[in-house]
């Protein structure tokens, strides 16, 4: 008796399969567009053609550590320029919980209304452990990230100062190149200096709630010095009594500062951003301020003096960035750790070696 074979209905077909040659080829044609990285000429027409891929690629380059990336990312800073600084730039900090997230999208959402292009360029906070960075703001901010006139960009604050993002500066200018006419900036605002921020923005505004134990007894004056407005946020329902008071006090200890060099009073007011409300105010107080340091030179005063920071700032980065790639003193610089673990030397004493190498 023959044995048949017995089929099953689970059984599958066997397919016709593409020639292997085509297959190899298909892959590799997929992996030459992944590796095929557009010119820096074609990034900026791109950029100047208000292309949102364009300029995230370009972002990405400015913000990577690869010194191959460095020259292209520089070329396309310097074909920007002549197109940027058209903008108004604001700052916004405050601390976690606050609503900055939340005030931001409603905020923005707001300037597209009234015809604005706007740029949010949210710092996220990295963890000094493992680097990681939660990098969740397009995902708090829904709506405007759907708003065809609004470009969110966020970036990994790492180790720089006041959790701005270390190429903050350099993205500020491709996203005016493209187009946008208002940028914000918003802070991680856990503690850290305020001071990289400000530099680098028309306007400084900090976010407060009530009820959260910072209010003035609180206050760090550094920041205070530097805010242009202060917005109590949040100001609703059942908290809507008590903003209206912390406003009193806040506008009480306003007037305790030297005056500003803009001649500007900073002023507080109240809003919520989520019911919607004081969002119109804040705006209006912002094109007061930037129309009283047009008038008074100031704004491009400012401007001018942001731009040496800028300069220094960069030369310390660089020098820095160039000073840890040495690979003479990456290898000096383990002998020094393990030495300072042993107890054989002291850090100071460590660093003079280090420093005398370069």
């Amino acid at each position: 008796m023959t044995n048949k074979r017995k089929s099953s209905a689970l059984q599958e077909s066997k397919g016709v399969s593409e020639p292997e040659s085509t297959n190899k080829k298909a892959i590799a044609a997929i992996r030459n567009k992944r590796q095929t990285q557009p010119s820096a000429g074609d990034l900026v027409k791109g950029i100047l053609a208000k292309n949102p891929t364009a300029l995230s690629r370009a972002i990405t380059l400015v913000e990577s550590t690869n010194p191959q990336h460095l020259k292209k990312a520089n070329e396309i800073i310097q074909k920007c320029l002549p197109y940027a600084n058209k903008s108004i730039r604001i700052g916004i900090t405050g601390v976690p919980g606050v609503g900055k997230s939340t005030f931001i999208e409603t905020f923005g959402t707001f300037l597209t209304s009234q015809g604005k292009h706007v740029a949010v360029l949210a710092v996220d906070p990295s963890s000094t452990l493992s680097r990681g960075s939660i990098l969740g703001d397009k995902t708090r901010m829904e709506e405007l990230v759907k708003n065809d006139k609004a470009f969110i960009r966020p970036s990994p604050s790492g180790s720089s100062l006041g959790g701005v993002a270390r190429k903050s500066r350099e993205t500020i200018i491709l996203c005016e190149a493209a187009g946008f006419d208002t940028i914000l900036i918003e802070t991680v605002g856990v503690g850290q200096s305020e001071t990289a921020v400000h530099s680098m923005v028309d306007f400084f505004l900090l976010l407060k709630i009530t009820g959260a134990g910072d209010e003035l007894q609180g206050i760090k004056r550094g920041i205070m010095e530097m805010a242009d407005a202060i917005v109590i946020n949040k100001a609703d329902g059942d908290n809507l009594k008590n903003a209206k008071s912390a406003k009193v006090e806040f506008n009480r200890a306003l007037h305790l500062y030297p005056p500003k060099d803009s001649g500007w009073q900073p002023k507080v007011l109240l809003a919520s951003a989520l019911h919607n409300t004081g969002i119109p105010e804040v705006w209006q107080l912002i094109e007061e301020y930037i129309a009283l340091a047009k008038q008074t030179h100031f704004f491009e005063h400012q401007r001018r003096e942001q731009n040496k920071f800028w300069l220094l700032q960069t030369i310390e980065d660089r020098l820095k960035s160039d000073f840890y790639a040495n690979t003479t003193i990456k290898t000096e610089l383990k002998i020094q750790l393990k030495r300072i673990e042993n107890g054989e030397t002291s850090p100071f004493a460590a660093a003079e070696i280090l420093l005398a190498m370069k």
